[in-house]
């Protein structure tokens, strides 16, 4: 759990525990259906009421939380078909990034994502996806950040945020890891031979996949929800479409 948030100036506080609850959703601490007890969070963060639901709301402006009368906030359990199409979205603005960083990456911003690889590296050898799951983020936030286009990297980042828990949840399936990082591989050899067209390929194929993974990411996000008890509701097995990966 997240120590009590620091002193801070009102405004700073509230973005604080936004990031906190955010990463509480991220780790399935608040799996989807949670509701969200303004007084409950209060007292573990040692806060006032206020900066806890300025919190919500900006939670809510992103897509992760859903304030609902007489029930308060809750944490949002997106429906697979929904999920499919935003993780379609997800893959085609990562592929334009690729596209672009291919031709406008720097030489620093190129040592910076080698060097978020190779830390990858390290988290991949210790069998450890939550590790991996930071640096993952930090790998295609350095592809957007490469493409230098401000609108873009805003809209890429804006949805990798809301689709935090399903990615994460996403690198504890069988494998993924290992076989997220080689792809990592490819694209950043694309990326620095200039190849534009292929690097939108890889990562495009490197987000999105089809059938039975999708159908893994859902057995997961199932058994996270049964673990939690009364906290969420649950919800059956969905029919085989399409998702995205890390």
């Amino acid at each position: 759990m997240n120590s009590p948030a620091p002193n801070l100036a009102p405004g700073r506080r509230s973005e604080h525990l936004r990031e906190a609850i955010e990463e509480r959703i991220a780790t399935g601490v608040y799996p989807p259906g949670t509701r969200l007890d303004e007084s409950v969070l209060a007292a573990e963060f040692a806060v006032s009421r206020t900066p806890i639901r300025e919190a919500l709301i900006q939670l809510t402006s992103e897509g992760l939380v859903d304030m609902r009368p007489r029930r308060g906030a809750v944490v949002v359990d997106l429906p697979p078909q929904r999920l499919c199409e935003m993780f379609e979205v997800m893959a085609e603005l990562e592929a334009m990034c690729a596209r672009l960083a291919a031709r406008r990456i720097g030489i620093e911003e190129e040592s910076a994502l080698l060097a978020a690889h190779a830390a990858s590296q390290e988290a991949r050898d210790r069998g450890d996806p939550d590790a991996y799951f930071y640096l993952n983020e930090q790998f295609h936030q350095l592809i957007y950040a490469a493409s230098h286009n401000e609108f873009l990297t805003e809209q890429a980042m804006q949805l990798q945020r809301r689709l935090r828990p399903y990615r994460r949840l996403q690198l504890r399936v069988r494998d993924r890891v290992r076989n997220s990082f080689d792809e990592h591989s490819g694209i950043i050899e694309a990326i620095r031979g200039g190849d534009g067209e292929k690097a939108a390929q890889l990562l495009r194929e490197h987000v999105t996949v089809q059938g039975e993974r999708f159908g893994d990411l859902i057995a997961s996000l199932n058994l996270l929800r049964e673990g939690h008890g009364g906290k969420s509701r649950k919800q059956g097995a969905p029919g085989r479409v399409g998702l995205a990966g890390g």
